[in-house]
C-alpha cells in the first residue's frame, strides 16, 4: 500500500510538471507568432505603397491631381469612416523632464501676487 501511495504522488507530480511544460511551450509558440507578426508589420512600413495607403485611409490624404470628397449627411455630420489623429498628450501625461523644463521657464518670469494666482493652477503646476 505504501508503495502505491509513493508511486501515485510521484506520478501526480510528473503529470503536473508535464502540463506546466506544455502550457509554457504553448506560450512560447504564441510569443514567437506575435514576434513574427510584428516583424511583418515593420516590413510593411518599409514599403512606400503601404505608407501611402495608410495616409489615405487614416488621414484622408489624396495625391496631387486627385479630388477628395467627404459625404456630409443631413445632420451635418461626416458619413462613413473618418480618419482622426490621436489627441495631443495632456498636461498630466507630460514626462518629468518636460515638467522640469516648464519650471525652468516659469522661474524666469516675474512673480505674481497671491491675488492674481488661481489656486487650482498653483496646485497643478508646483
Amino acid at each position: 500500500m505504501l508503495l502505491v501511495a509513493s508511486y501515485t504522488a510521484t506520478l501526480h507530480a510528473w503529470w503536473q510538471q508535464r502540463s506546466e511544460i506544455s502550457a509554457l511551450e504553448q506560450a512560447n509558440r504564441q510569443a514567437e507568432q506575435d514576434i513574427d507578426e510584428l516583424h511583418d508589420e515593420i516590413d510593411r512600413w518599409d514599403d512606400p505603397a503601404f505608407i501611402k495607403q495608410q495616409a489615405r485611409d487614416r488621414f484622408g490624404w489624396v495625391m496631387p491631381g486627385e479630388v477628395g470628397y467627404r459625404v456630409i449627411g443631413v445632420d451635418g455630420q461626416l458619413q462613413g469612416e473618418v480618419g482622426r489623429l490621436d489627441d495631443p498628450p495632456s498636461q498630466a501625461d507630460r514626462a518629468w523632464y518636460g515638467k522640469l523644463w516648464g519650471s525652468v521657464e516659469q522661474a524666469g518670469e516675474p512673480p505674481t501676487s497671491p491675488e492674481e494666482q488661481n489656486p487650482d493652477e498653483v496646485l497643478e503646476n508646483p
